[in-house]
C-alpha cells in the first residue's frame, strides 16, 4: 500500500507532535510562574484593564486598557534582551465642568531589559535596562508631548518546587525637554509583586503599583495602593491564557487621584 503522506507532511506532523509534547511537559503551575516573571523568556500579549474610581476633581471614573506585548530576543547563549511595550488606551472622565470626557491613546512606554538566560543561585533572576516614553497621546488630557527616558530594573526569586514568586520592578522617567504640551516631568514607579501558586495553575497575587511625581508638592506626590487578587491559567485549545482579577485601595494619593482601582488581565502566552 502506498504511503499517502508526503515527506514534508510527515516532517510537519512530527514537529507538531514535538511541540505538543514540549507544552504538555510544562504544568499549569509552571506556566503561572512563567507568567509572573517580567523577564521570562517567552512571547506574551497581556491585556490589562485598570478602572480607577473617584478620579479627578469631579470624582469621575477613569479607565485604562494597557496592551503590553512582551518579546524576548536572544543576544547569545548567556544573555536575553526582553522588550516590554505598554500601549495605554484611555477613557478620561471630565476634569472640568463642560470640558467633556476624552478617549484615545496615551503615551507609549517601551522597556528593554538585559537579563541572564539562566537563573542565579537560589532561583534569583534579574534584568536591567532603559525605558523610553513616547508622546503618542491623541488628546492633550491623555499625556505629555515631551519625550522621556530613564533606567529600569527588576529582580525576583523563582525556585522550582517553591510555590512563592516574589520580587520588584522599578523605573524612573525624566522628560528630555520641557517646552511642549504638559511641560517637564519626573516620574517614579515601583511595583513589588508577591504570588503564591497552587497546583493546577491557580494562584494568589499582590502587585500594587506605587508611583511618585517628583515635580509635585510633597503632600501631592505619592500614590500607594494596597490590595491583591487571584489568578488562574486556562487553555484555549493548546494556547495557555493567564487570567487575573484584583482590587487595590490607595491608602495615599493626591487630592485628585483615584481612591481605589479594579484590575483585570488576560494574557496570551506563547511559550517556547
Amino acid at each position: 500500500m502506498k504511503n499517502l503522506l508526503r515527506p514534508g507532511a510527515c516532517s510537519a506532523a512530527a514537529l507538531a507532535l514535538l511541540c505538543s509534547a514540549a507544552q504538555a511537559e510544562m504544568s499549569a503551575e509552571d506556566l503561572a510562574k512563567l507568567a509572573q516573571n517580567p523577564v521570562g523568556n517567552l512571547v506574551s500579549v497581556p491585556f490589562q484593564n485598570n478602572t480607577n474610581f473617584n478620579y479627578g476633581p469631579l470624582s469621575g471614573t477613569q479607565n485604562i486598557l494597557n496592551i503590553q506585548p512582551v518579546i524576548p530576543f536572544e543576544v547569545n547563549k548567556d544573555w536575553n534582551l526582553i522588550t516590554r511595550t505598554i500601549m495605554p488606551v484611555m477613557w478620561q472622565p471630565e476634569l472640568l465642568p463642560g470640558q467633556g470626557s476624552s478617549f484615545g491613546l496615551g503615551d507609549i512606554q517601551l522597556s528593554a531589559f538585559l537579563s541572564p538566560s539562566s537563573p542565579g543561585p537560589g532561583g534569583l533572576i534579574w534584568g536591567a535596562g532603559a525605558i523610553l516614553q513616547m508622546p503618542t497621546n491623541t488628546n492633550d488630557t491623555l499625556g505629555n508631548k515631551n519625550w522621556g527616558l530613564g533606567p529600569t530594573a527588576v529582580v525576583l526569586k523563582l525556585e522550582k518546587g517553591n510555590p512563592w514568586v516574589y520580587g520588584v520592578l522599578v523605573n524612573n522617567v525624566w522628560s528630555l525637554s520641557s517646552d511642549k504640551q504638559g511641560g517637564r516631568y519626573n516620574n517614579f514607579l515601583m511595583q513589588p509583586f508577591l504570588n503564591y501558586n497552587f497546583p493546577g495553575g491557580l494562584y494568589l497575587t499582590s502587585s500594587p503599583i506605587v508611583t511618585a511625581n517628583w515635580e509635585a508638592a510633597s503632600d501631592q506626590r505619592w500614590t500607594v495602593p494596597l490590595g491583591g487578587g487571584i489568578g488562574k491559567i486556562f487553555h484555549l485549545g493548546k494556547l495557555p491564557i493567564n487570567t487575573q482579577i484584583g482590587a487595590y485601595y490607595n491608602v495615599v494619593h493626591p487630592d485628585d487621584g483615584a481612591n481605589w482601582q479594579l484590575r483585570a488581565q488576560v494574557q496570551f502566552m506563547f511559550p517556547k
